[in-house]
């Protein structure tokens, strides 16, 4: 058996916080970094335990913006997901993703995330897409365009891939 809670950073314990952490570090076989860490935390997070409150499954969603087509959206941006190794392939990242997209379709424009090739198919299969159109952020200095950034993938989004989509900054990778 195993539950699924969806709580607001703000609302998790710090054992809860150090559990996660913990578990990314595991899920990423240490190539989870503080800023990667950064990045999900703010927002709503959606965690998976078993009967005995272990942490099974993590992922978050946090809020950033997107100017597109002299636009600017309000985007569900999922962050931080993992499932402890010894539990891969049961589901759990599928439940963790559908509660992030429950959030992303009720509180957001538009979902968008940067999977690595393994998540792109969880994702993709799920019915995210990926953005065929260039990328780019808004810096310091303004507008750059990333032509080597791998595209995003996004959630809910009838976006116009002739125009350029440009994320808001951030330390770290911007995607």
């Amino acid at each position: 058996m195993t539950i699924l809670r969806t709580a607001h950073t703000s609302e998790l314990t710090a054992a809860e916080l150090r559990a996660a952490r913990s578990l990314l570090d595991e899920a990423f076989d240490g190539d989870f970094g503080d800023h990667d860490w950064d990045h999900g935390l703010g927002g709503v997070h959606a965690l998976v335990h078993d009967a005995t409150d272990a942490l099974l499954a993590h992922g978050s969603v946090t809020q950033r913006r997107v100017l597109h087509a002299g636009r600017s959206y309000r985007v569900g941006y999922v962050e931080a997901v993992a499932v402890r190794p010894d539990r891969w392939r049961q589901g759990l990242g599928g439940r963790v993703t559908g509660a992030l997209e429950h959030v992303i379709d009720r509180a957001y424009d538009l979902g968008a995330l940067s999977a690595s090739d393994a998540g792109a198919r969880l994702y993709l299969g799920r019915g995210w897409t990926e953005w065929k159109g260039a990328v780019g952020t808004l810096g310091p200095r303004g507008p750059v365009t990333l032509p080597d950034e791998e595209p995003p993938l996004l959630w809910g989004a009838d976006l116009d891939p002739a125009h350029e989509l440009f994320i808001d900054w951030r330390d770290g990778d911007v995607y």
